[in-house]
Formats: structure tokens, C-alpha cells, sequence
């Protein structure tokens, strides 16, 4: 059973998370409006930005599914008590929050504000760089439990 439940952690890992951390990452690139007087319009493609904003919303949903088969297979491998186990529910918690609290409100404000004025634009443009950063702290968790889930340190199970 152990097993059956670490391998559904993991596929469920790879196929919610995985979407998500890819597609918030791409979202700043595309949502980024051209500056002022710029040559071109770059990348800046709002039904781009659009879809990867679904993707991350569905995929949201979707991840749900981590940490409850995580929970299951902890419990199974009599190891919720390890330190690595619980810094790892730490980070996942904060990297939940702030994909829920900032990087898809964010998302959200630079799809409904159509720039109209150069002030605008500026404004739009710093918070698809603030959005940028954020999601790259928001990968950053993720990484980092996917290390401790790996290297599990302190782990008697050997790694």
C-alpha cells in the first residue's frame, strides 16, 4: 500500500504542481505590457496570459491531491513525526498561500486592467515584475520539497 500511495503522491506531484509552477512562471512574460514608446509589442499576448491563468487556477484545484495523498503516505510509513516531513508540510503550506493569497490575485489584476495611460502601463508593468518575483520564491518552495522529499534528512529509511 505504501508503494501504491508514494507513487500517487509523486504522479500527482509531477502532473498538478508541475503545470502550475510552469505556466505561473510563463503568466509575467506575456501579461507584461509593452513600455511606453517601446518598439513592438514583445510578448505581450493577454489571451496567453489568459490561458496560463486557467491552467494555474485548474491545476490549483487539482493539486489538492498532494498533500492529502502525502499526508496518506506518511501516515503509512510511520514517519509524520520527521523533522524533514514537517518542514516539508511548512513550505508546502506557504507555497499553497502564496499561490492562492498573491501570485493568482496578481494574475487576476493584470488580466481586468487594460492599460490606458502611460502611468498605467508603469504601473502594470512593475507588477507583472513584482508578480515575476513572487512566483519564482512561490518554484523556489516547491523545489526545495521536492530536495527534502528526496534527500529526507535525518531519514532512517536511507536515501
Amino acid at each position: 500500500m505504501t508503494k501504491l500511495l508514494l507513487s500517487l503522491h509523486v504522479l500527482a506531484s509531477i502532473l498538478a504542481v508541475g503545470p502550475v509552477t510552469v505556466a505561473a512562471s510563463m503568466f509575467p512574460r506575456y501579461a507584461r505590457p509593452p513600455a511606453p514608446g517601446g518598439t513592438g509589442a514583445g510578448d505581450h499576448d493577454l489571451r496567453t496570459a489568459a490561458f496560463l491563468h486557467k491552467i494555474c487556477r485548474v491545476y490549483a484545484m487539482v493539486g489538492i491531491a498532494v498533500p492529502v495523498l502525502g499526508f496518506a503516505t506518511g501516515a503509512q510509513m510511520g514517519v509524520l513525526g520527521d523533522a524533514w516531513l514537517l518542514v516539508s508540510i511548512v513550505l508546502t503550506a506557504v507555497a499553497a498561500a502564496l499561490l492562492m493569497a498573491m501570485v493568482l490575485p496578481g494574475q487576476r489584476e493584470l488580466l481586468g486592467e487594460e492599460g490606458e495611460g502611460e502611468g498605467t502601463v508603469a504601473e502594470r508593468r512593475a507588477a507583472a515584475g513584482r508578480l515575476a518575483m513572487t512566483t519564482g520564491i512561490f518554484n523556489l518552495l516547491w523545489a526545495t520539497v521536492v530536495v527534502l522529499m528526496i534527500v529526507r534528512p535525518g531519514s532512517t529509511t536511507g536515501a
